[in-house]
């Protein structure tokens, strides 16, 4: 199944701001903390020390201190984690991105929200749309279950707003605190891996209407188009579980396999209805999925080795932050010392449960 928007009406990125907590810990760190918590007292902690080195990952952020999360005990007390955490990060991310686009919050028409590692009622966007100073009458768009890939869709969702109102402007706010689903004593590869690769962060983007006032000024991107793309019977990938003790991670090792069987023919299609190929990409803005989905991506698509190079930069920094990731990355790329050449073409790509991809079509 697949949804496509086309290239009319484009919207323009007018800034982008990641906010980390600041817990920041080496790598070895974090481990000895997943296996004290996730493994049975006396184990060997070979295996859990493999996986950490071998994850590309060199320092991560976390929501809570380090030694908080043995107290945290439930589901409960660790969703209150959350939201405490996520919203001061949020405000922080957004607050950020609105002075870097030299707007007022009261200027923004719409706020959209994605995260997949808490639950809020109400949600995050109304917690912080007044608080922070936006309209009454600001639209909100919480987006919930699209994992990783959730950022890049984010865009993608947002574009289609503006689209519709081609003179406004939103913020997207991608927040995930990853650490506050370690499940404690369970020692399955997939819980452990995932205390070896992913991080705590959030970003925000801010876009503009193609006939915002601001829009030409604006140094980001535009949004040229946007990919949806589900493929059939591979619910089993990537995911939740949900249990008493919260969210139970599923993560298939089939996956980079799916991703070269898939991407290539998904990439190509897309790429040729705007009259391209993957050669006349010149910014590859990919969600780090792992070293193995960086291995499939660059493998499949005939990448150069240093295509990847701001998403490797990414995980290495702050490890996979889920839907924050391929954001971090956009700021990566933003921040380099040799920006995108105006004019050129970028493809912003994540991947996420269902399994699914997400493809955003950029112009700088």
């Amino acid at each position: 199944m697949r949804s496509t928007s086309g290239d009319r009406a484009p919207s323009t990125v007018a800034a982008v701001q990641v906010a980390l907590p600041p817990y920041r810990y080496p790598q070895h760190e974090i481990t000895e903390m997943v296996a004290e918590l996730c493994l049975p007292p006396g184990a060997d902690r070979t295996r859990i020390r493999q996986l950490s080195e071998s994850a590309g990952v060199a320092t991560r952020h976390l929501a809570l201190p380090r030694e908080s999360y043995a107290a945290l005990g439930d589901f409960g007390r660790a969703n209150d984690a959350w939201i405490e955490a996520a919203s001061a990060l949020g405000e922080e991310a957004i607050s950020g991105a609105l002075k870097q686009a030299d707007l007022d919050p009261a200027a923004l028409d719409l706020i959209a929200c994605v995260s997949v590692t808490g639950i809020a009622v109400p949600s995050l966007d109304a917690r912080l749309a007044l608080r922070m100073g936006m309209r009454p009458d600001v639209a909100r768009m919480p987006l919930f279950g699209l994992g990783c890939m959730a950022g890049a869709a984010g865009v993608a969702r947002v574009y289609d707003y503006l689209r519709g109102r081609p003179d406004g402007a939103a913020v997207l706010l991608a927040v995930e605190l990853c650490s506050l689903t370690l499940q404690p004593g369970d020692h399955s590869a997939a819980n452990l891996v995932a205390g070896s690769l992913f991080g705590d962060g959030a970003a925000a983007v801010v876009m503009l209407g193609a006939e915002h006032p601001a829009a030409g000024a604006a140094h980001g991107p535009r949004i040229v188009a946007s990919r949806s793309t589900l493929y059939p019977d591979t619910e089993y990938v990537m995911g939740w579980n949900i249990r008493s003790t919260g969210f139970r991670v599923v993560l298939s090792p089939d996956a980079p396999d799916l991703v070269r069987a898939h991407l290539p023919r998904t990439v190509r299609e897309f790429l040729a209805e705007h009259g391209l190929s993957p050669d006349d990409i010149a910014t590859w803005v990919c969600h780090p999925g792992g070293p193995k989905i960086m291995k499939a991506v660059t493998e499949s698509l005939g990448l150069a080795d240093d295509a990847l190079a701001a998403t490797r930069a990414s995980l290495a920094q702050v490890g996979n932050l889920s839907s924050a990731s391929v954001l971090h990355v956009l700021q990566e790329i933003r921040d380099a010392g040799r920006p995108p050449q105006p004019g050129s073409w970028g493809l912003m790509t994540a991947f996420g449960p269902g399994f699914s991809a997400e493809m955003v079509l950029l112009r700088w």
